[in-house]
């Protein structure tokens, strides 16, 4: 399997199946990205495209010894980041962030309950949250982004991310701790990592 560095210099000498190799192996999280800050199937599908496209435009600019993933979902995060505010949306969660933060099984149909009301309660909970904030829970927890790669994505110091990151769990906390349908040892061990 080639690295990105292999398929970096392959794509620039005009090989489509690097290309296509390239959009394989990120399209899925990138896309997962996308649906989380736009909410909306159609609007990250685009966002994909468009995503792809630049990169396209622009891999001449990259550095072909490191890694797209960073560079790739900076892009991305920019592309949602304009169109959440051509349509002034909110940033909002998806159930794949409820999965990565709660690992709740669907096993019976009580279980499938709890997890259904867990997850409206973090969905409420995430609401809460600016949209710098919320794309930093997502970078964190669902794509497993470190933060140098957040802030590399972000275009911002470790130091902002951090903040952010802290700033956003002790929001959450609060946020569940206050409800009711939730104990307050689970709201405080759902973001103590």
């Amino acid at each position: 399997m080639l690295d990105d560095g292999e398929l970096v210099a392959r794509i620039r000498e005009g090989d489509l199946d690097a290309f296509e190799t390239l959009y394989r192996r990120y399209k899925d999280e990138l896309y997962r990205t996308a649906l989380a800050i736009s909410r909306d199937r159609g609007a990250a599908e685009e966002l994909l495209q468009d995503c792809f496209l630049r990169a396209y435009d622009h891999m001449d600019r990259v550095d072909g010894y490191a890694s797209l993933r960073p560079w790739l979902h900076r892009i991305i995060v920019n592309l949602s980041y304009n169109w959440a505010a051509k349509r002034r949306l909110r940033l909002i969660s998806i159930e794949d962030v409820f999965d990565r933060l709660l690992m709740v099984p669907r096993t019976s149909p009580e279980r499938a309950f709890e997890r259904e009301e867990l997850l409206q309660v973090v969905d409420e909970a995430l609401r809460s949250l600016s949209m710098r904030q919320r794309v930093v829970v997502v970078l964190f927890y669902l794509q497993g982004f470190s933060l140098a790669e957040i802030a590399y994505v972000l275009d911002c110091p470790v130091g902002t991310v951090k903040s952010r990151l802290h700033n956003a769990r002790r929001v959450l906390r609060q946020e569940l701790m206050a409800d009711a349908r939730i104990s307050r040892e689970a709201a405080f061990e759902l973001l103590s990592s």
